[in-house]
């Protein structure tokens, strides 16, 4: 019985062996491996355990042909596709439209980022992105997708939204040849949006139109739809309607990328030009571009020129973003990529700069590079001086990463040693100051913001002065000249009236009124920058209730009345509260600057005058009342000329006291230039 038993047994385990090997011999014929080895076959051993952390990707034409077709779809990127099968996009969006939710869900869906490492705003990688709901800092990924059975390659560059980021959106429409125009149903068109959606009509862009979050109880697709009809002029009859938080829609999109975006031109022939459309600084490898190849082809190893900087380095890594780096050997026409080639500064590899071979140059660059502009200048100064080092080192860093932040040492008489910066606007500024706060643990002041005035002087020179106590005397200028923004605001109809006595408040020059829609209004004035510097943002959004939005681009400089407003404590002139205004608002200013003042500056033990004055004439004044001791409290009787002796002497006494005395103006006094605009 035992024996019979056993050789059961003994029968049951050869053939499941067998079963085995047949099976394990059918897997290795059907992947067609010609050399199996230990690694392909615990491969395919483990197949069904890694179904599960496998992202599911739909493909084209096959809802659901199995979860391997479909992740070797997403995981196979690096193969190369024909130019042909080529598609590069961006995605051109308002604030909180959902740009960063659908570029996740196109991540996901293509099975470019698996579920496992997933997470909300994938692409935005810093904290101060993620809280405001803003791109600041731009990325690029690479999806691969499948389409009736044929492999396309699609390369999606992301934009930062913000008008102070503008000039790096047209280098990024300028890396694409089609865009997704995303507009939240429930909202309809905003201002940035609009602004974005004519840059990419300049650039040739074929558009996209993806009305974003219909699963909202508010959203209104058909009215939307109609609105963008009017108001850009793009036929929404195709309009593809989605929700990127619930993945409905998400399909569509694809297809209508492969459909409808045309491919790069096939100039793989002609010499090396590519077009930087982002960089960054890595601290050991150094600075690390991002690029489009828009013709002829790179390889690891070649000797590059950048055509602006003058500059050659030797490429020593290439690679594309998917969206994590992965090394190629060559990337040609058509494709988007990385650089790193031990460049030092970010300056050598600006936004918008062109790469060519150094031994076959282009003829000529690509068109629309642009050195960066400060717009708005403010001093930064450690509030404890011993970190001042500490500032400036951190400011070095960060300037590694961001080539448009200009800044130079300043030493004031109330603030004692900082620097003066230069942003590309107020959202630039913020950002800095906070990221200086939190990766550098600095605590800092900032003074007010100013902008950059062009002073004509009588010899004939022209002098840029962003700081007001750098002025030339009156003496020597002719003439000032401030520069001009032109502001469109996007308003529901009713709130046309505040909005207007808004703007002319703010010296705005009306230039027209068009209603977009029934109910939405465009307005466009032309107004001084330095009037927006302050709280007009603030002003624009309380006067809506939130509902109205506002773009706005340089336009030029303008002559204008412009006179310099000194304060006087106690005689001596303080340089840090000194101001430019216009003429007309002189006094307003001087009034709420010296009220402000007197509250914010201690009593002293003499009588401090408060004074505004433009040059030598005085518009404002206030005083500071001194402390006083009751001399005459122990006098309860006796000759009067007692008493007045005693009061002379303490009169001497605060005379004395006067001229040698020397007010501390605190901290907060010098802030206070910033909350006027509420004061008047």
């Amino acid at each position: 019985m035992a024996t019979g038993l056993s050789r059961l047994t003994a029968l049951l385990s050869t053939n499941s062996q067998e079963q085995r090997r047949g099976r394990n011999a059918h897997s290795l014929s059907k992947n067609s491996l010609s050399k199996p080895s230990i690694a392909s076959y615990s491969k395919n051993a483990s197949w069904r355990r890694r179904q599960s952390f496998r992202v599911f990707c739909q493909t084209a034409g096959t809802q659901s042909k199995g979860v391997s077709d479909a992740t070797s779809a997403g995981q196979d990127r690096l193969l190369k596709v024909p130019i042909s099968n080529i598609r590069n996009f961006c995605i051109i969006a308002h604030i909180d439209h959902g740009k960063s939710t659908l570029a996740d869900k196109l991540l996901q869906m293509t099975g470019t980022v698996q579920k496992r490492e997933m997470k909300e705003q994938f692409l935005d990688n810093m904290d101060l992105e993620r809280e405001r709901g803003i791109t600041i800092k731009l990325q690029a990924a690479r999806m691969r997708y499948v389409f009736e059975n044929e492999p396309y390659c699609l390369n999606l560059i992301d934009t930062p939204g913000h008008v102070d980021f503008s000039y790096e959106v047209s280098r990024s429409l300028a890396a694409c040849e089609g865009a997704l125009l995303v507009v939240d149903a429930s909202q309809g068109v905003e201002a940035q949006t609009l602004a974005n959606v004519y840059l990419a009509l300049e650039n040739n862009l074929e558009i996209i139109p993806v009305l974003n979050k219909i699963d909202l109880p508010g959203a209104e697709p058909n009215r939307v739809s109609q609105e963008i009809e009017e108001v850009v002029g793009l036929d929404c009859s195709n309009a593809i309607h989605c929700s990127a938080k619930e993945g409905k829609g998400i399909l569509e999109i694809l297809n209508a990328i492969v459909k409808r975006i045309p491919p790069p031109q096939n100039t793989a022939e002609r010499p090396l030009r590519a077009l930087i459309f982002d960089s960054y600084y890595d601290p050991y490898r150094g600075v690390i571009a991002y690029f489009r190849v828009i013709d002829g082809a790179i390889k690891k190893g070649d000797r590059i020129y950048f055509m602006a900087s003058k500059k050659d380095y030797y490429a020593d890594e290439i690679g594309v973003l998917s969206p994590n780096q992965l090394q190629v050997e060559e990337l040609y026409a058509g494709e988007v990529g990385y650089l790193s080639a031990s460049v030092r500064s970010v300056a050598d590899a600006r936004v918008g700069d062109t790469i060519t071979h150094y031994g076959r140059k282009a003829d000529n660059s690509l068109p629309g590079y642009e050195e960066a502009t400060s717009m708005v200048f403010c001093g930064l100064f450690p509030v404890d001086a011993d970190q001042f080092p500490e500032l400036r080192d951190a400011l070095e860093k960060l300037q590694l990463n961001d080539a448009a932040l200009k800044f130079e040492p300043e030493s004031s008489s109330a603030m004692g040693f900082g620097f003066r910066c230069g942003f590309l606007g107020l959202l630039h500024m913020e950002i800095v100051q906070e990221r200086l706060e939190r990766e550098y643990n600095l605590t800092l002041i900032t003074t007010a913001p100013s902008v950059v005035y062009r002073v004509n002087c009588v010899n004939g020179d022209t002098v840029d002065c962003s700081n007001p106590s750098l002025l030339p005397e009156p003496g020597k200028r002719r003439s000032i000249e401030e520069p001009l923004v032109k502001i469109e605001i996007l308003t529901p109809k009713e709130y046309i009236g505040p909005l207007m006595e808004l703007a002319q408040d703010r010296r705005g020059e009306f230039k027209e009124m068009k209603y977009i829609t029934e109910n939405r209004a465009s307005i466009t004035y032309d107004l001084p920058l330095a009037e927006m510097v302050g709280d007009f943002f603030d002003q624009l959004k309380s006067r809506s209730k939130g509902y109205a939005s506002m773009e706005y681009s340089f336009v030029g400089y303008r002559e204008s009345e412009l006179i310099k407003l000194d304060i006087q404590i106690n005689g001596d002139r303080v340089e840090p509260l000194a101001t430019i205004v216009h003429k007309d608002k002189a006094y307003a200013v001087g009034r709420a600057l010296t009220k402000k003042l007197k509250e914010l500056i201690p009593r002293q033990m003499f009588k401090v005058p408060i004074q505004a004055c433009i040059g030598t004439k005085v518009v404002a004044s206030e005083a500071l009342s001194a402390i006083r001791k009751d001399v005459l409290s122990k006098c309860y009787g006796g000759d009067i000329t007692r008493k007045k002796k005693l009061l002379k002497k303490q009169a001497e006494g605060k005379k004395r006291m006067k001229a040698i005395g020397k007010v501390d103006v605190p901290q907060e006094a010098f802030m206070a230039v910033l909350k006027l605009e509420k004061e008047l």
